[in-house]
């Protein structure tokens, strides 16, 4: 009995230690909790004002997207266009500065060579297609004189070799036309007669040779006359426009080109806030006509005038008119002579609607098919007089003022396949300096000569090369180089083993290979 009540006491201590020891632990634990949690709060309030709300990141398709759903549409449809002239610069001065007229220096231009022998001359632009059969809309000065014009389309590395439909410098459009082989994205044309001053716009293509950039701004002046050919009648932008961005699109909010990018005014060579473009019912009447007739026509009566001299209220007044154009000349036997329009006579009207402006004359007798009559009124003296004038070809009233494009008055007619002339010339080893030890026991043509902007050239070749072989074929000397390539017909792939010198001690063995282009 003694012995089980100290056990029970012992029990009841231990009991009481263990109670004590859990208490002290929850104690301790509540402690430490409580001390993590007020020094995170602490913390936190240390550095973000009380009643202060965190930002959020805002969902990417809540932010505007307008501008990017138009060049996803339009883009694919716009051209890089590279042309390639061949200038002999013996004895010519070079002048890279860029002259007085914008209108001449708008696209880009590279690669300055010494002033001796035939040379290339690369330049860049921009172009839209406009049906999917490969018609290519552009600016005439792009293209113009180019003895090769390559196009290459948005996100592809091909370049297609383009031929010219035809032109129209009166206007500075041009149209051409790839063969890819496919069905390709195509531009919508809008009607430019409903574009508004302060409307937005986007403008699209190469400038500097960056293809696929895009600027944005507003149309800042409407029907702007007196900057370029007497048939240009711009849209005036805000848009940044730099050279290369020539025959590129000028896009309003819908997505329809509105405009053919064509100049820029500027006293240095780039973007200083005013460019033009072209209207696109400008552009689609001349496109209309060249794809179906091969040429532009345009009307007249054989009549000249002043704008500046017609604006002006005092003379109106002291003619007699209160509107209209004083014609400065008429030209004798012309459709206007004929029907006894004099100089000095003031046109008021033309079938029947006001003129106010030299457009409102222009405009209305050229688009006027030739053979058919204009109703004028003129005023004479104060007296008001009427006329019915038959239109006939400008050209042919104004021969000396219409410039032409090769054979611009006939039809484009179909390229004729000749066999390939890759712009090499060759000679035998041991020709014309050329030793037999520079090869040493080398057989093969030397090229002595590679022409400038030709398939030779685009290739890589250079002077001093020997070529071993064509398409797996030994070629043994210049005769057997001339008899291989006759054989060759366009489009076939063609790959020449070249032996080539890289310096005193090393001889390279190189491939070059490209298609056998057409020549037209």
């Amino acid at each position: 009995m003694g012995i089980q009540l100290r056990e029970l006491a012992s029990w009841a201590r231990n009991r009481k230690f263990v109670a004590s020891l859990l208490v002290g632990l929850t104690l301790s634990l509540g402690i430490l909790i409580g001390t993590v949690i007020s020094g995170r709060v602490i913390a936190t309030h240390s550095f973000l004002p009380s009643g202060a709300t965190p930002l959020e990141l805002p969902n990417p398709v809540t932010l505007s997207s307008a501008f990017g759903a138009i060049v996803q549409r339009d883009e694919p449809a716009v051209v890089n266009i590279s042309t390639t002239q061949v200038i002999d610069r013996k004895g010519q001065p070079q002048n890279r500065g860029g002259g007085a007229d914008p209108f001449h220096d708008f696209f880009n231009r590279f690669f300055d060579s010494p002033n001796e022998g035939p040379e290339a001359e690369r330049s860049l632009g921009s172009g839209i297609i406009v049906d999917k059969k490969g018609f290519i809309l552009t600016n005439n000065h792009v293209i113009e004189q180019a003895t090769k014009i390559q196009v290459q389309l948005n996100t592809e590395p091909t370049l297609y070799t383009a031929k010219v439909i035809g032109v129209d410098k009166e206007t500075d459009l041009a149209v051409v036309k790839i063969e890819a082989n496919r069905e390709l994205p195509v531009v919508r044309l809008g009607n430019s007669s409903g574009v508004h001053v302060g409307d937005w716009v986007l403008a699209i293509g190469s400038p500097f040779g960056l293809q696929a950039t895009v600027t944005a701004g507003i149309i800042s002046a409407k029907d702007r006359g007196n900057v370029g050919r007497q048939f240009q009648h711009f849209l005036q932008t805000d848009a940044p426009i730099n050279p290369g961005n020539s025959g590129g699109p000028l896009v309003d909010m819908t997505g329809s080109v509105i405009g053919i990018n064509t100049a820029i005014m500027t006293g240095g060579r780039g973007y200083e806030g005013v460019g033009f473009a072209l209207p696109s019912n400008m552009a689609i009447g001349v496109y209309n006509q060249i794809v179906q007739r091969g040429k532009v026509t345009r009307g007249s009566i054989g009549v000249t005038f002043q704008e500046e001299q017609s604006n002006n209220p005092i003379v109106l007044r002291e003619l007699g008119a209160a509107n209209g154009m004083v014609l400065q000349y008429v030209e004798p036997g012309s459709p206007a002579a004929k029907a006894g329009i004099q100089p000095g006579d003031v046109v008021t009207t033309v079938n029947g609607k006001p003129v106010k402006s030299g457009s409102d004359l222009v405009d209305p007798i050229t688009q006027t098919e030739v053979g058919s009559k204009v109703h004028i009124i003129y005023m004479r003296g104060g007296m008001q007089h009427e006329a019915d004038v038959i239109v006939e070809d400008r050209a042919k009233l104004f021969p000396d003022r219409v410039s032409s494009y090769g054979d611009e008055q006939t039809p484009a007619q179909p390229a004729q396949v000749v066999p390939a002339d890759l712009g090499l010339r060759v000679e035998d080893i041991g020709t014309n300096g050329t030793r037999r030890a520079d090869f040493l026991n080398n057989r093969g043509a030397v090229v002595s000569g590679v022409d400038p902007a030709t398939f030779a050239e685009d290739v890589g070749f250079v002077r001093g090369d020997l070529i071993q072989e064509i398409n797996h074929q030994q070629v043994s000397s210049a005769a057997d180089y001339r008899k291989q390539m006759a054989a060759l017909k366009p489009g076939e792939d063609v790959v020449f083993k070249v032996l080539r010198h890289a310096d005193n001690e090393r001889m390279l063995t190189i491939f070059l290979a490209g298609i056998v282009p057409q020549l037209r």
